[in-house]
């Protein structure tokens, strides 16, 4: 009796306690549910990061599950939707791609091209472009390099512009004859007369960028540097050919030709003798001298 006794009291706690556990579950259940924590919604988001301007492509788009209230207003559920559209704002892996940072009509970079201003795109290498760690917000001089006309042919160095913003960064792709390359390229904010030195530098000359301390907004007046001045030589100067040509010398007056001066008495043969007569000057009387 005694025995089974205890068992009936073991398989009562037994049953209370599964029944509290049950009971608990079905709270806690209710209670998430009625939070809508398990009421999840599909939404697009940046398979990586991404720059403004970029065009959308399907493999660099992806779905997460976000609750749904916690969504934001403008998502998208459908990556297929998205592709072709262009970014306006940087975006970063897994972040929700909104209808606030595409531009469907394209023309992403010019929808940050403030008024008055120009994106001017050069082209770099690991060397000109700062090994790569010139980025998108980054601020940079321009240094232009070109070979001057000449006999010695000195190249010289200038800082064509100063304190310019970088908009973009990364490669390009170029159509060069029946081939497709891809080239770094770097695309910078400048005003008209900026985006017009950017385009002569870039055709006569190579460019170089130097990298800015974001905080450094100043511009200091730097005079141009030439190989003659880097080592320290004295600069020889170039006559341009048009004016090595041999100059003319002025031509000379001609010298008035002298007029023979007449004598003062001539020789008159007459009757086999020479007589010699005095040329008259002045109303005097005419001398005549003889000779044998």
């Amino acid at each position: 009796m005694r025995r089974g006794g205890m068992i009936l009291v073991v398989v009562l706690a037994l049953v209370f306690a599964l029944l509290a556990s049950g009971l608990t579950y079905i709270y806690i259940n209710h209670q998430v549910k009625s939070k809508g924590v398990y009421a999840l919604q599909p939404i697009v988001v940046a398979a990586q990061d991404l720059t403004f301007g970029t065009t959308l492509k399907p493999e660099q788009l992806k779905v997460a599950m976000f609750p749904k209230e916690s969504v934001p207003l403008g998502s998208y559920a459908v990556p297929e939707s998205l592709v072709g559209q262009n970014t306006k704002v940087f975006l970063l892996t897994n972040e929700p791609i909104l209808e606030s940072k595409l531009s469907s009509k394209g023309g992403g970079l010019s929808l940050t091209i403030p008024k008055s201003m120009r994106a001017a795109s050069i082209p770099v290498d690991r060397v000109s472009g700062v090994s790569g760690f010139v980025l998108p917000g980054d601020r940079v001089d321009v240094i232009m390099i070109i070979e001057r006309p000449g006999t010695t042919r000195d190249p010289i160095a200038k800082t064509i512009l100063q304190n310019i913003e970088v908009l973009t960064a990364g490669e390009r792709t170029e159509q060069k004859g029946n081939k497709t390359i891809t080239v770094q390229a770097v695309t910078l904010l400048v005003d008209p007369p900026g985006a017009e030195a950017v385009a002569l530098a870039t055709n006569e000359g190579k460019i170089h960028l130097a990298l800015r301390n974001p905080t450094d907004m100043d511009t200091v007046k730097i005079a141009s540097l030439t190989r003659m001045k880097l080592l320290g030589e004295a600069e020889t100067k170039v006559t341009p050919a048009s004016k090595l040509a041999k100059k003319k010398e002025p031509e000379k007056p001609k010298e008035e030709m002298k007029k023979p001066i007449p004598p003062d008495t001539v020789n008159i043969i007459k009757s086999g003798k020479i007589q010699k007569q005095q040329l008259p000057t002045a109303p005097e009387t005419t001398k005549t001298e003889t000779k044998k």
